[in-house]
């Protein structure tokens, strides 16, 4: 006899693609979220990731964690494993900031890492933890960032400039704004 499949092993129709490209968020404020990119120092980086992380624990310890609320919506489970690897992401493309000379970052194509990763099959408890490993972290590398290298550049690969300040500020919206979008 073998083994039925996992319910949560068989693919969710993929979300549509998101190409936009979310850097306006560092001249104006976010119309969905309200987060305003300006207004953070690195200084309040760290601390805003610490006090998303017990949001993050109860959003993916939800009974309906793996319900997508459209079907081509992430459910919580899905954003909190997308969560967890922005912050791996960004950590290292901070690393890279304050190491090297201009990095250019390496491409990362979220939703590819979706599918990689089977988000939707994940384990949310293992989410949470790995999740609030990640964040906090990261958080400790921005908060040991020194003053004299807020202003280190570092690029995308389509262009796209950043300094230490608004890489982080960029960071800070786009787990905001997830935390937003499950209602944690």
């Amino acid at each position: 006899m073998t083994d039925a499949p996992s319910p949560h092993r068989t693919a969710p129709a993929p979300p549509a693609a998101d190409t936009k490209d979310w850097t306006w968020v560092l001249e104006r404020p976010c119309p969905e979220c309200g987060f305003v990119a300006a207004d953070v120092a690195v200084d309040d980086i760290g601390p805003a990731v610490r006090d998303l992380v017990p949001r993050w624990r109860a959003a993916l310890a939800r009974p309906d964690v793996r319900d997508r609320p459209r079907p081509q919506t992430w459910s919580v489970l899905e954003y909190g494993a997308h969560v967890r690897d922005v912050n791996h992401v960004f950590a290292g493309r901070l690393a890279a900031m304050l190491d090297d000379d201009d990095p250019q970052f390496a491409d990362w194509d979220q939703d590819a890492a979706a599918l990689a990763g089977e988000y939707w099959s994940q384990d949310p408890a293992r989410v949470a933890d790995e999740l609030a490993t990640a964040a906090l972290a990261l958080a400790d590398l921005f908060d040991a960032v020194p003053a004299d290298a807020l202003d280190r550049p570092g690029r995308r690969s389509n262009g796209s400039r950043f300094t230490v300040r608004t890489l982080g500020q960029y960071y800070l919206h786009d787990v905001v704004h997830h935390t937003h979008d499950v209602g944690a």
